[in-house]
């Protein structure tokens, strides 16, 4: 069907209205069961194949990845579209505002466009695919939970539900649409115990020694920040101390190195673990240091089939693509680890994970339009 003609099927107001109704229902990462509940509803008003799978035991949620799986024309290939049910904090109680061209937080909370534009995106199109009975590919929905948090909702998806499929496209990316993320980073969290020896500090410090004062010697030397253009690092939490008047024995860091090198992630490591060691044998304190790798990254060539269908799709509804190298994960990051490739596609949020975070209620159909369009076009 002809870009016009899509365009006209697109209802400004009822994509506006799903939008406003399903930011306002509270589903923080683990307590997705409502807006769940609310989608399972909708799916079955439009006569969907929905089902939820049992992440929610696995993730100790309430509320598990939803599958939707939907028949289309088999000479077509078939394609993946997710995005994720959850929302960062502060995430309960939105309340959105529209002003002017714009849908706003009302200032006390996050707007949760992030990540629920690809979902209404998603819902919107299949209810104009569906009343107005056009012809498309065959394609399967996942609406994973948990994202916010470590990707726990892809991480648990059974595999066999990516089988049959050709490309997936994650609707959750940052920047303007036409933003085509090809490339994401591997990640890394690292928790670490600084073990000193507990005294008296007015009566005994010789006794102690003190564990903040060896965590400093070891964060001072480990680089954090931007180390180069593909790998970055931080100290994220640290812990320790119990009172002013005792040696604090304990002391404990939370870390994180991404880059899309994972020689670099491995140097990385080795050169924590010479510091640590160094550390430790100077001063006579126990470190442990325990890695959790969190996902793999990606990188998808610019030649590959699934850019140019991409590129074709932007320039058919009229946005530039932009090639994006992502400093963060997404559900993307899972589903190429589990053989799919997949883009992650920018879908015009603004200020996301903040309190000022807004949408432009044209990027909100705009985003109805390429979902249109990816499930309506021929393959060439």
């Amino acid at each position: 069907m002809q870009h016009d003609k899509l365009k006209e099927l697109i209802n400004r107001e009822k994509t506006v209205e799903l939008f406003l109704e399903l930011v306002q229902i509270d589903s923080i990462p683990r307590e997705e069961r409502m807006l769940a509940d609310r989608i399972i509803e909708l799916a079955g008003t439009l006569g969907l194949d929905i089902k939820e799978d049992e992440t929610a035991e696995k993730i100790d949620g309430n509320a598990g990845n939803l599958i939707i799986s939907v028949p289309g024309d088999e000479t077509q290939a078939a394609v993946l579209l997710s995005a994720h049910l959850d929302r960062v904090e502060p995430g309960k109680g939105i309340k959105p505002v529209i002003k002017g061209e714009y849908i706003e937080s009302s200032g006390d909370t996050v707007l949760a466009g992030d990540d629920l534009i690809g979902v209404t995106a998603i819902m919107e199109a299949i209810r104009i695919l569906k009343e107005n009975q056009l012809e498309h590919r065959p394609f399967k929905v996942i609406f994973s939970v948990a994202e916010e948090i470590g990707l726990l909702g892809a991480k648990n998806l059974d595999p066999e539900e990516l089988s049959g499929l050709k490309y997936g496209f994650v609707l959750d990316g940052d920047g303007e649409i036409g933003t085509i993320i090809n490339q994401g980073p591997a990640q890394i969290k690292y928790n670490m115990e600084i073990r000193g020896r507990a005294a008296h500090a007015g009566m005994e410090p010789e006794r102690g020694i003190n564990a903040i004062k060896m965590a400093s010697a070891i964060i001072s030397r480990l680089k954090t920040g931007r180390i180069d253009e593909e790998t970055t690092a931080n100290i994220g939490v640290i812990k320790g101390g119990m009172a002013t008047n005792i040696v604090p024995d304990l002391v404990e860091l939370e870390g994180e190195v991404r880059s899309h090198s994972p020689e670099k992630i491995t140097a990385y490591q080795e050169e924590m673990m010479k510091i640590i060691e160094e550390v430790s044998r100077k001063y006579q304190v126990n470190v442990s240091c325990d890695f959790q790798k969190l996902y793999d990254g990606f990188a998808i060539s610019t030649e590959d089939d699934i850019i140019k269908f991409t590129e074709k799709i932007n320039e058919e509804i009229g946005v530039e693509s932009k090639f994006v190298k992502s400093g963060g994960g997404s559900d993307a990051n899972i589903f190429n680890g589990l053989g799919l490739t997949t883009l992650n596609l920018g879908v015009g949020m603004e200020n996301v994970h903040s309190r000022e975070e807004r949408v432009k209620i044209a990027n909100l159909e705009l985003m109805v339009l390429l979902v249109l369009k990816i499930l309506t076009k021929k393959d060439s």
